[in-house]
């Protein structure tokens, strides 16, 4: 994978062009995407700003994000086809105004919901890339670009970071701008960052939001780790299980204090409604598409909104006041330690396209609009990759990105 946080060295000390950075992001999309079909379309032409932290970064954007010069297609041709925005998207101009250059559009599974795209895992063709953000987090995998945007609303930055083998973080809710993103849930919906390496990460974001604080710092300190299982979200595959295990040994052996840790029982609660809200919003973010184009809408989220019509205003009410009470819960939860490590993912990327695997172990902490951090830490024996995840207090991004930097380190030396 290419390192962003490299390539600005480079470019600073003068050793890389913004322009020659471009021309080899270009080549190896030239090169890779014949085959893992990570992006939907590319400008004709792309150029390298002259300033700006990002200046030389080429960043694939996921098409339910507006951008001018590009088409928005939503991973739905049918009903959006060919669509231009007149404007980019608020993240998108953040991006710009940081340097970067926006590389092209990236696959997303229809509406980032849950019927798949044709992308292909980097690591294992047979396998899904996982979804909704499948392009960005396939793209960044095989090594095409440093940095690409995606969204979650359940588990579609993490859950395809984890099965690509790449860093990703899902920031605190709404530390990125969502204006100009194709809605799903505006409570849940979150845009998040794909990059090879913590670090990476950490220099992407920072250079985005102009936060200095979320910059790697020279001294890593050890935190203080809760071991999360969430037995109530079912059973992990054994290479999860793997993944959570080898992680926490190897925090541990580096100095961390690792504990296990059982979470409040309205915290599991907020699991089991997170599918209200969800979907309870997207029947009015999908009003048009559903009711003026209904034959045209992706067959398994037509499918939800079909099985989910029937979710009342109180059922609404009721479940968000269990995600307040369940985030004050989360926030005491914090008070004893610095940040969870818990699963990205069930295990390793299923075999097959016809699936983008499961956001069970997901979909709570998008609820809870906490930072999660997903830092790949196992490779099973067919070379598929298995992530796990840091998560810290909502507004904790910084310390999220120092715990998961901590892991990642730890992971690297045993």
């Amino acid at each position: 994978m290419i390192s962003l946080a490299e390539l600005q060295r480079r470019i600073d000390a003068g050793d890389l062009s913004p322009e020659a950075s471009i021309a080899q992001a270009c080549e190896a999309i030239d090169a890779q995407d014949k085959t893992i079909g990570a992006f939907v379309c590319r400008p004709g032409t792309v150029g390298a700003a002259s300033a700006g932290p990002l200046r030389g970064i080429a960043v694939g954007i996921k098409d339910i994000i507006d951008t001018s010069n590009l088409p928005t297609e939503m991973g739905c041709p049918a009903i959006y086809g060919g669509w231009r925005p007149r404007a980019d998207a608020a993240v998108v101009m953040m991006l710009k105004q940081a340097g970067a250059t926006i590389i092209g559009k990236t696959t997303t599974t229809a509406f980032a919901a849950n019927d798949p795209t044709a992308t292909l895992n980097p690591h294992h063709h047979g396998h899904t890339p996982g979804g909704s953000s499948a392009g960005s987090a396939a793209a960044v995998g095989a090594g095409m670009i440093p940095l690409a945007l995606g969204t979650q609303t359940g588990g579609s930055v993490i859950r395809p970071a984890s099965f690509c083998g790449t860093a990703a973080i899902k920031p605190s809710y709404r530390l990125l701008p969502t204006i100009g993103v194709k809605c799903f849930s505006w409570t849940l919906d979150t845009v998040g960052l794909f990059a090879a390496g913590v670090a990476d990460l950490a220099h992407g974001l920072s250079a985005i939001t102009g936060r200095a604080e979320l910059l790697p710092r020279a001294a890593m300190q050890a935190p203080r780790i809760g071991i999360v299982t969430q037995e109530f979200a079912g059973a992990a595959e054994a290479s999860g299980d793997e993944a959570l295990r080898i992680a926490a040994a190897a925090a541990e052996r580096a100095g961390a204090s690792v504990r296990a840790l059982a979470l409040p029982e309205i915290v599991a609660e907020a699991w089991r409604i997170h599918p209200v809200v969800q979907d309870f919003e997207a029947h009015q973010s999908f009003a048009w598409e559903y009711r003026v184009n209904y034959d045209a809408m992706p067959p398994l989220l037509r499918g939800r909104l079909d099985e989910s019509r029937d979710i009342t205003p109180a059922a609404y009410d009721a479940a968000r006041g269990v995600a307040n009470q369940a985030r004050r819960a989360l926030a005491r939860v914090f008070e004893d330690i610095d940040v969870l490590l818990t699963l990205s993912a069930l295990g390793a990327p299923p075999e097959g396209l016809a699936s983008t695997g499961d956001p069970r172990f997901n979909r709570l902490w998008t609820l809870m609009g906490v930072p999660c951090v997903n830092v790949p830490a196992y490779v099973t024996a067919d070379g598929l990759p298995v992530g796990v995840q840091i998560i810290a207090p909502f507004g904790g991004d910084a310390r999220a990105l120092e715990a998961a930097r901590f892991v990642e380190a730890a992971l690297a030396r045993r």
